[in-house]
């Protein structure tokens, strides 16, 4: 929870992320070793951070370059107290923001960036960016290491840019932000469906960043989105953590400030008829939040939009996603041969809602064996213990429903 605060703060003083995550490791490690003799601290986060500076001023003061480098960060840096912890959740640590567009600069390919953010930013283990940008485990290994070499020969600056650089940089920060929020919505991998901590770091980076360009469309599409989709979290699992599908989600738990600040947000995104991929997600999640009940949602305008969004960012996945509200609107029948048409796609060949929305449409055509089938599949697919156990339900005839977005949880 922790490590993107650390390892920002080592590289704002270090200036090399190699280094600087080296250091925050240096400092959990040393966390390990001393908390269980001395307790826990009060605050965590402040010992670590203030264990990553001491270690990192350290280490400029043994360098050769230690005149230039002390008169970069300023004599100040050794006196300065140092509180890591937003005080609320409009809040942001800037050191966190400077890491995100310092990751993020062009010097890197856009998937060199993503995937290098995706690590350090949002604490996701190599494999679980992996999943998450549907590659292989060795190809973002190896974007990740050769990323950190780019950017220490580069010199990249640690900071934030202004003005046309900002401008440059936006399109991937923003990507990473909506990556890091969606790990937490839909987690990957472990016992629990959310991470709560991921969805407010990323939530919380999109309002400041809408707010550092407040004209920019998209800025503000994606913070429609994440206030959206965050305003469901509650009604998402039940009371041993498993998930609560849309379907049969209490909508009176859904948080209604969140909602009216994601409407707020779409409408600060501009003509509908120039939204972009976060705008046009925001409006479907939109459709959603009107509704009164599931049954009530408008599943054509839904498969509309996705239609929409696939035209501007083609993906099998919002080809998918457009198969399930086709399946609401027009029925099973008519969603069955999108689906079937994405089987051969190999960026699916491990994606477990495949299989899941599969599962979902031959059910409701009565194809129970066939069903059954393809719901083991996806159980044996995903990684999150939570979506296994329903997944395993529905392949027993157990579990009603089905997963998968729109109509998934």
């Amino acid at each position: 929870m922790e490590s993107p605060r650390i390892v920002a703060t080592a590289a704002r003083i270090v200036r090399d992320l190699g280094i600087a995550e080296e250091i925050a490791q240096d400092a959990l490690v040393a966390a390990l070793e001393e908390w269980p003799r001395t307790g826990v601290p009060e605050r965590p986060g402040a010992w670590l951070t203030a264990t990553v500076k001491h270690r990192a001023v350290d280490l400029v003061r043994r360098r050769e370059t230690y005149a230039r480098k002390l008169a970069e960060v300023g004599r100040a840096l050794t006196e300065e107290t140092y509180d890591p912890e937003p005080s609320g959740p409009g809040d942001i640590d800037d050191d966190v923001l400077r890491l995100i567009f310092t990751v993020c600069h062009p010097v890197l390919s856009a998937g060199a960036r993503v995937a290098l953010t995706l690590r350090l930013v949002g604490g996701l283990r190599t494999d679980e960016v992996a999943r998450a940008l549907l590659l292989p485990e060795a190809t973002v290994a190896a974007r990740i290491t050769r990323a950190k070499r780019t950017l220490a020969k580069a010199g990249v600056e640690f900071e934030v840019p202004y003005g046309e650089e900002r401008a440059a940089r936006l399109g991937s920060v923003l990507e990473v932000v909506y990556l890091i929020f969606n790990e937490g919505y839909a987690a990957t991998s472990g016992g629990d469906l959310l991470r709560p901590g991921l969805c407010e770091d990323g939530l919380r980076l999109a309002r400041v960043l809408a707010a550092l360009a407040p004209g920019d469309a998209e800025a503000q599409g994606l913070v429609a989105l994440l206030e959206l989709q965050a305003s469901r979290t509650a009604a998402r699992t039940g009371p041993h953590g498993r998930p609560v599908l849309l379907a049969d989600q209490d909508r009176r738990r859904w948080d209604r400030l969140l909602v009216r600040r994601g409407f707020a947000a779409l409408e600060r995104a501009g003509d509908a008829r120039g939204y972009g991929p976060y705008a046009l997600q925001a409006a479907i999640a939109a459709c959603h939040a009107r509704a009164v009940s599931y049954e009530e949602t408008d599943w054509a305008l839904i498969a509309a939009l996705y239609g929409r969004l696939g035209a501007v960012a083609p993906s099998p996945v919002v080809e998918l996603n457009r198969a399930v509200a086709v399946s609401r609107a027009e029925g099973p029948a008519a969603a069955l041969p999108l689906v079937d048409a994405l089987a051969a796609d190999p960026s699916l060949a491990r994606y477990h809602l495949l299989p899941s929305v599969r599962g979902d449409l031959l059910a409701r055509l009565g194809r129970a064996a066939e069903a059954r089938a393809e719901f083991a599949r996806a159980a044996d697919l995903t990684r999150n213990e939570s979506e296994r156990a329903l997944l395993l339900g529905r392949a027993r005839g157990t579990e009603p429903g089905g997963i998968g977005s729109p109509g998934g949880s």
